[in-house]
């Protein structure tokens, strides 16, 4: 007859043996969640926003990720828009909003001016609307509005 005997010791030195023989990392490696859309992110949103080198005189960078969910594979070529309050004009403002591409490791960047606040806030708004993913629509909050970059990253589920 085994006598079993299940207490915070043996729970504790089970969980080391599992962690040591790395039968959770595949887990980790496949379990990268989807990017859910933030409140107030698709405010002032215009579908279509043309792709763009830069939006006017720039000043200030914005950059990222795009990867998918799951296996966080970088995705390439895929489109993602930027607008934001700034020193050239208002979110609502058509000539403060452009699109930019991910390169091959799923990175974009767009030069902008630079971003003022807002409604108390300096942030910016980014969507991903191209139809191959589900929608997403971020506004991230900048530290200070004295920032010349933001660095913001999307994991897409497939539509």
């Amino acid at each position: 007859m085994t006598n079993s005997v299940l207490n915070r010791r043996t729970l504790i030195a089970a969980g080391g043996s599992l962690l040591a023989t790395g039968l959770t990392a595949p887990a980790l490696a496949a379990g990268m969640a989807p990017t859910k859309s933030m409140r107030g992110g698709s405010n002032n949103y215009r579908p279509d926003a043309p792709i763009v080198d830069r939006i006017g005189g720039g000043g200030f960078l914005m950059s990222g990720t795009v990867r998918r969910a799951g296996d966080g594979a970088p995705l390439k070529g895929q489109r993602i828009q930027i607008w934001a309050h700034t020193t050239e004009g208002h979110e609502r403002d058509w000539h403060s909003h452009g699109a930019t591409l991910t390169d091959a490791n799923g990175v974009f960047r767009l030069d902008m001016p630079q971003i003022v606040p807002a409604f108390g806030q300096a942030h910016g708004h980014l969507a991903y609307d191209s139809g191959d993913f589900q929608n997403v629509f971020l506004r991230p909050v900048m530290r200070s509005s004295k920032d010349t970059s933001l660095e913001v990253h999307f994991v897409l589920q497939p539509a």
